[in-house]
């Protein structure tokens, strides 16, 4: 599936793909509507009918990624909330084996998430995964969120690679379709981003059950 001896750059997605999407899907589906409820006196019900409304519209753009913006939005304290249950952050099953994998074989691997600085200084620190990286690029320093085309060139001045020898992966079609537009040759989605969750649709791309699968 992955032709190792070409690949000399792996991009890799954090949340759905080196970490279990369950957490956040908790975090914005139950955990935050029932502290919503709780500070404007709403049922759990109303609450999350409400709030799914207004995280549709936020979808593909920084904000809906923004720890800051839906802070000052929902008047919640996001990033207490999601220390809250950080006990909930894990690692995808053979993520660490897979990354020590890749630095064995001298491959250049970056991190490229949208997640917000706040959500990414829990996580790294929570998992520890932050030295398997030679670089992270966090889509909020950079202006746009992947599912944006100009993103990639952004990154590309940034943390420069070949398109022809890079492995992106990532669990979101609208990324990977804007990953393919730009022109990164390799890509993978992953199949069940949230262990708790049905596998997804992964359109028009290969995708994998875990990263044992696809070990160098």
């Amino acid at each position: 599936m992955v032709p190792w001896p070409t690949i000399s750059t792996v991009l890799l997605d954090m949340d759905g793909t080196l970490l279990d999407l369950h957490y956040d899907n908790h975090f914005w589906r139950v955990h935050v509507p029932q502290r919503y409820a709780e500070k404007n006196g709403l049922t759990a019900a109303v609450a999350q009918d409400l709030l799914a409304t207004r995280f549709k519209r936020a979808e593909g753009t920084l904000d809906w990624y923004s720890v800051d913006y839906w802070t000052h939005e929902l008047g919640l304290d996001i990033a207490l909330l999601k220390s809250e249950i950080q006990h909930l952050i894990a690692i995808h099953p053979h993520v660490n084996k897979f990354l020590d994998s890749l630095r064995a074989q001298k491959k250049r691997v970056v991190l490229v998430t949208n997640a917000h600085g706040k959500s990414l200084y829990l996580k790294l620190g929570r998992t520890r995964l932050g030295g398997h990286f030679d670089a992270i690029v966090c889509a909020h320093d950079l202006g746009l969120p992947k599912e944006h085309i100009e993103f990639w060139t952004r990154m590309q001045q940034t943390q420069p690679f070949t398109k022809d020898t890079t492995l992106f992966i990532d669990d979101s079609l609208p990324v990977l379709r804007s990953a393919h537009r730009y022109g990164i040759a390799h890509l993978l989605a992953i199949r069940r981003p949230d262990s708790q969750g049905q596998d997804k649709d992964v359109g028009e791309f290969d995708a994998i059950n875990g990263f044992h699968e696809i070990m160098p």
